[in-house]
């Protein structure tokens, strides 16, 4: 069988096994199965009924990695099921390569904290998966490609974003990135993707370029941050960055002090939520 063809096989027999209560939905209504459905997935997943569709019947491109995440956790895959996707997928794993795989343990890790903002980075700092809150706050990133994800991409081609931070701030914000950036180069020296990646940045940015060649080195730090919501206004909070021992991912934490103003505007904006809880 194709990569392809056992792809749309292995899709079709994960939606079939898993019951709608445990994914959290109705089961309402006659079904074929006792399974999803594959408009269910594809909420769940946050891509359109059509891709599933596609991917089932073997006549979609393969999902991007972030699109694999997403799957792996609307369908609920443990580690070793999660693996295989990506591989069929065509997403390389291990081998010196940069991991973009979210354990099953990280995958919970975003369920259970639903009411804080909490999103899943690779070891180059390109968002895999978050959650409502993370979307509410920040902003609905299930639109962006692969590269628009990147945070350094988005820092240093000047995309719209909602942070506040003085010019100083900013500067040293791309700093500590860059430095984070050249550690990760350290670790990964044959992975294609990242050396392609800095490549482009060295070509569109002069300040990129500058601070890379400067050969710094360091872990990327950061406290606190304060967010200019359209809806809610400017809500202070912690930032934590905790890294995952599999696959040397970054989850950023969002939490505001008790008692705080921000905390009820980051409450509001938790109940309100988003549509949309994983990557497109």
């Amino acid at each position: 069988m194709s990569g392809n063809g056992e792809l749309a096989t292995i899709l079709r027999v994960w939606r079939e096994r898993l019951p709608p209560a445990q994914a959290g939905l109705p089961a309402n209504g006659q079904r074929r199965t006792r399974g999803l459905r594959r408009e269910e997935l594809a909420m769940l997943a946050g891509v359109s009924a059509d891709y599933i569709v596609r991917l089932e019947q073997g006549r979609a491109s393969t999902p991007s990695a972030q699109v694999c995440a997403a799957l792996a956790r609307a369908l609920q895959l443990d580690d070793a099921e999660q693996t295989h996707l990506f591989l069929l997928a065509g997403h390389a794993v291990g081998s010196g390569r940069i991991g973009q795989l979210v354990p099953a343990s990280v995958r919970r890790l975003l369920n259970r904290l639903d009411d804080h903002p909490i999103a899943v980075y690779d070891a180059m700092w390109t968002l895999i998966l978050w959650n409502r809150p993370w979307a509410a706050l920040i902003g609905d990133p299930s639109a962006l490609d692969e590269q628009d994800r990147h945070v350094l991409w988005q820092a240093y081609t000047g995309q719209p974003h909602r942070i506040i931070m003085t010019p100083a701030e900013w500067a040293a914000f791309e700093r500590s990135m860059v430095a984070d950036l050249r550690r990760t180069a350290a670790r990964y020296p044959d992975d294609p993707r990242l050396r392609a990646f800095v490549q482009k940045l060295r070509d569109h940015s002069d300040s990129f370029r500058a601070q890379w060649d400067a050969h710094l080195v360091s872990d990327h730090h950061q406290a606190t941050k304060s967010i200019d919501h359209p809806e809610v206004g400017r809500i202070d909070l912690d930032c934590d960055i905790l890294a995952s021992q599999h696959g040397d991912l970054r989850i950023v934490i969002y939490t505001a002090q008790p008692g705080s103003e921000s905390e009820t505007k980051l409450a509001l904006l938790a109940a309100i939520g988003t549509q949309t809880m994983t990557p497109g």
